[in-house]
């Protein structure tokens, strides 16, 4: 075989390795798919006992078996967690917690690994799917941002979380990173938040899961270790929300470019 026969045959190995590579990933989001149901009905009933719990207690109830279910199902779709930072939540405090957001992944992910009870801000739409409506319902505070009069209840919403001594978690990239930058620019939502309820930001970095479940694929996920990193508290006190803005996105974008 020629040199140029060898070059001219490297597009198609590389070709037949992505078509494999493609394979495999549907198949495995059929797993992940099935797994994610199966062990979700599992834990329903005990996650709905939360609902008697009055307060935060409640919530902090529904956070653990959370946490429970997503440690079990992660490792059961080879994608376990590793969460580094927690000793930067300090006790008898609440923060507004920022995350990156790369994949649909990021969502069942951020919450559970929490100290303490939280509620993400999340699409109005799921909590209509029957029966995962009543646990998301739990977990969040549902937002339609297409209705302004959402948009202002989602607000107040969050901020009787904080008042409720729960911290509030939120991707102030809106929607999921489908662009080539680290981190695509931040809405002001969560900073002003921060600033009205004079409550510290911890921005946390998520790892992983673009390569597991990237966005541009539709229905793919590969078996891949995922790290989260919480970062130290950033102060509002005596701060603008694009100021706190622009200084929590670097922090952010520095720390993935960075990498694990």
């Amino acid at each position: 075989m020629t040199n140029t026969d060898i070059h001219s045959a490297q597009p198609a190995f590389t070709s037949l390795k992505d078509i494999c590579l493609n394979i495999f990933g549907r198949i495995w989001a059929v797993w992940g798919l099935i797994s994610f149901v199966v062990t979700f009905l599992i834990i329903f009933l005990p996650s709905m006992v939360s609902y008697a719990i009055p307060g935060p207690k409640g919530q902090d109830y529904f956070i653990a078996v959370s946490r429970v279910w997503m440690w079990t199902w992660l490792r059961m779709i080879g994608c376990p967690a590793m969460i580094k930072g927690k000793e930067n939540f300090k006790k008898g405090q609440t923060y507004v917690v920022v995350y990156n957001h790369n994949a649909l992944l990021d969502v069942p992910l951020s919450a559970p690994f929490i100290p303490g009870g939280n509620k993400t801000i999340a699409k109005a739409s799921f909590a209509k799917v029957p029966i995962f409506g009543w646990f998301y319902k739990r977990g969040s505070v549902p937002v339609d941002r297409s209705d302004n009069r959402s948009r202002l209840k989602s607000f107040e919403d969050m901020r009787e979380v904080l008042r409720n001594n729960m911290h509030m978690c939120i991707y102030p990239e809106g929607t999921r990173n489908r662009t080539s930058e680290p981190i695509k620019p931040f809405f002001d939502g969560a900073f002003k938040l921060a600033i009205d309820t004079k409550k510290e930001v911890i921005p946390c970095v998520i790892f992983g899961t673009k390569k597991a479940m990237p966005a541009n694929k539709g229905f793919f996920l590969l078996p891949t270790k995922l790290q989260m990193h919480f970062l130290p508290a950033v102060s509002s006190e005596e701060m603008k929300a694009p100021a706190l803005k622009e200084k929590i996105f670097t922090i952010m974008r520095d720390h993935y470019v960075k990498g694990v």
